[in-house]
């Protein structure tokens, strides 16, 4: 399954995922039981990965000229976590771990990237590219789950061509990874810690940023993404799925790189500071340009 996914992959652009995996009481009890129904039918997370590849296929394809979800059937990630950091205290949990759910939201999550394509385009080719009549037909699915759902809580943020800087503040060089391979080639990693680790280098970032450099635009991206981290169960596992730009740039020094760059900011050490953004840019400029390849 891994070397048909990452074959699935090939000729797309690269895509990589910040996501959030919460406990199962932190959604209403309505939700739980249909997060509890996909995941029993979900399988591995390769097999989760492949059907959420191939239904994006499907839809660009679809007659009718609809290229958005349904929303009939939505797909759900799930990881488990030792217990013994992140259960409740007095609570009682299997020893194999406590389950957490990261669920796909696809609904919402098109319908939060078709506005951001409608922004950067005219409106002739906007209304070229997905209709005024699918949009609105969208829309009233979106009004349908924002009516029985919390839906300010969309748990996956995705990047193509290249991972944004201000994410990387979220991970340390000793957190746990995950490298998936096949074939000699690395699929994916993916980085993970708790959020409440999360949050606190998220504010540091952002504390030593709006001292050392008010105007720097990672200054706004860390604080979006702060408020983001903020709005989940305090339990929750934050991860970073790099795709399969992973192949290209791992292994990574990213995170430390970042990390460095702020301390340099902080203590007015400008060349460090230089030098953590070269490295960085050297690594991740290039992915970059692979956008504007023909």
């Amino acid at each position: 399954m891994a070397g048909s996914l990452y074959r699935g992959q090939a000729g797309l652009p690269f895509s990589s995922s910040l996501r959030i995996y919460e406990p199962l009481e932190a959604f209403p009890p309505e939700q739980q039981r249909q997060l509890v129904a996909e995941s029993s039918k979900a399988g591995s997370r390769a097999a989760v990965e492949n059907a959420e590849l191939q239904a994006s296929l499907g839809r660009i394809t679809r007659s009718g000229g609809d290229p958005f979800p349904t929303g009939r059937t939505d797909l759900v990630r799930m990881t488990r976590v030792p217990t013994g950091r992140h259960a409740a205290p007095g609570k009682d949990e299997d020893d194999a771990g406590r389950l957490l759910y990261c669920p796909s939201q696809l609904v919402i999550r098109a319908g939060l990237a078709a506005n951001a394509l409608m922004d950067g385009v005219h409106s002739p080719l906007a209304d070229l590219l997905i209709p005024v009549s699918q949009r609105d037909k969208h829309q009233m699915r979106i009004d349908r789950i924002n009516a029985r759902e919390d839906a300010k809580r969309v748990h996956t943020r995705a990047s193509t061509w290249g991972i944004p800087f201000s994410w990387f503040s979220l991970f340390a060089e000793s957190d746990r990874k995950d490298v998936v391979e096949s074939d000699g080639r690395i699929l994916t990693v993916r980085v993970w810690t708790p959020l409440t680790e999360a949050l606190e280098r998220a504010r540091f970032s952002v504390a030593h940023l709006a001292l050392a450099a008010p105007d720097l635009d990672m200054l706004d991206d860390l604080t979006q993404l702060t408020e983001w981290l903020e709005l989940f169960h305090v339990q929750s596992m934050v991860e970073l799925d790099y795709g399969a730009v992973a192949d290209k740039v791992y292994p990574d020094d990213s995170p430390m790189d970042v990390r460095l760059g702020i301390e340099c900011l902080a203590e007015g050490d400008m060349t460090g500071a230089a030098a953590a953004y070269r490295r960085l840019a050297s690594r991740w400029i290039p992915i970059r340009q692979l956008a504007r390849a023909s």
